[in-house]
């Protein structure tokens, strides 16, 4: 299926490893040029080197910290400066601690806020401002279950998730008019890096090793396995394209009916 994507310039924060690594590498396929935006210079410049092994790719990154306003405008308009103005924006930067309930202080609320719910709207509110005056664009944040489902290690994280499904849903109402669509898909267990940093925290409240954790969370997936990053990839890239021109303010959960839910 030719997704149409073509030309176009997308812009992945977090882009240089995990779900959004997988993302830039699926845009790219599709012949897009891709914008990385990350904080770590060395994960960064990994990325960078093996997304320009492909013939022909154009891919460009920037080192910011996006829970700084100002950082998230200057990497967007680096980002613009050179590739162009951004047709897609993917959020997949920033990820807040899983802290057992009984540890949870203040400031690790504000942490989990600023780490995954400032991190995406820091960004998004310049790029769906332009995308909104050109009259076209497209927004994908991934969020995470722990916004649908509470569990008691990421309240303070889930709390930040929901929060981000609720900016998605009403972006995708004031800019629909204008012409942009805006979308989150929710993954749940990824095997990604950070996926041990949560299996660590789970182990220590529940006294089991992590390699108990991670065979326990295979076993709770009706499909036996958990998710890979380039599953969540491909409905990123789909929900971008124009194949998917009349979703708008969807929430898509990518659980493999862990939780069956209506809602």
């Amino acid at each position: 299926m030719d997704l149409q994507l073509k030309g176009k310039h997308v812009l992945i924060t977090g882009g240089s490893r995990g779900i959004g690594l997988s993302c830039a590498r699926e845009f790219l396929a599709e012949g897009c040029s891709v914008t990385l935006v990350a904080r770590d210079a060395g994960h960064m410049e990994r990325a960078l080197t093996a997304l320009r092994s492909a013939p022909g790719a154009q891919v460009a990154g920037h080192c910011a910290d996006l829970t700084d306003p100002v950082a998230a405008v200057q990497a967007v308009d680096a980002a613009e400066a050179g590739l162009g103005a951004i047709d897609i924006l993917v959020n997949s930067a920033g990820a807040a601690l899983r802290t057992p309930f009984e540890e949870l202080q203040p400031q690790a609320w504000h942490d989990a806020m600023q780490a995954k719910f400032f991190t995406y709207v820091h960004v998004m509110d310049p790029v769906v401002k332009r995308m909104g005056a050109r009259g076209t664009g497209a927004v994908i944040n991934v969020i995470g279950m722990g916004g649908k489902v509470a569990t008691t290690t990421h309240l303070a994280g889930g709390a930040a998730n929901a929060a981000l499904m609720l900016v998605t849903a009403g972006l995708a109402a004031a800019y629909g008019p204008r012409g942009v669509r805006v979308n989150a898909v929710n993954p749940s267990l990824t095997l990604t890096d950070r996926l041990a940093e949560g299996f660590a925290v789970d182990a220590r409240l529940r006294k089991v090793s992590e390699a108990e954790v991670l065979k326990q969370a295979e076993a709770r997936m009706p499909l036996r396995r958990l998710l890979k990053p380039e599953e969540v990839a491909s409905a990123v890239v789909f929900l971008a394209s124009p194949r998917a021109s009349y979703i708008s303010g969807a929430i898509l959960s990518m659980d493999g009916a862990t939780t069956p839910m209506v809602v």
